[in-house]
């Protein structure tokens, strides 16, 4: 029986180290890249692209792990997490992300919470300038 609307069986799929695909990839399970993607990867699990890994294009998904060199413009339903050895370049739309230290990154990043609301911030006044007069 599925848990959370999460069916037991989802598959989990590799790109080998040494590949190299141009094209499309639709998968409805977690996704490993370890070899070269130039195209674009729907996934509604993880993707995970390992040190090995190269992908050029478009990248959609629930969470992401990169340890790898990508130049996408990626959209992360919940957790992006660029690894120390990750070298990024281009467009982040995530919910939440995570950088360790020694991750590169270059580009624009957009995050979102639909559930947050706009907070103001609080004017208080200030003792220094109340003092000063």
């Amino acid at each position: 029986m599925a848990k959370n609307n999460i069916p037991e069986s989802q598959s989990i799929n590799q790109l080998g180290s040494g590949t190299v695909i141009k094209g499309d990839i639709k998968s409805n399970g977690d996704f490993r890249i370890d070899g070269t993607l130039i195209g674009t990867i729907e996934s509604k699990g993880k993707i995970v692209i390992g040190a090995s890994g190269n992908v050029e294009g478009e990248i959609t998904c629930q969470n992401a792990v990169i340890s790898g060199s990508i130049k996408v413009k990626i959209n992360v339903a919940e957790l992006l997490e660029l690894k120390s050895s990750s070298k990024f370049s281009g467009e982040i739309a995530t919910n939440k992300l995570a950088i360790e230290p020694g991750a590169k990154f270059s580009g624009t990043c957009n995050m979102s919470d639909p559930g947050l609301k706009e907070i103001k911030p609080l004017v208080k006044n200030d003792p220094i300038k109340e003092k000063s007069t």
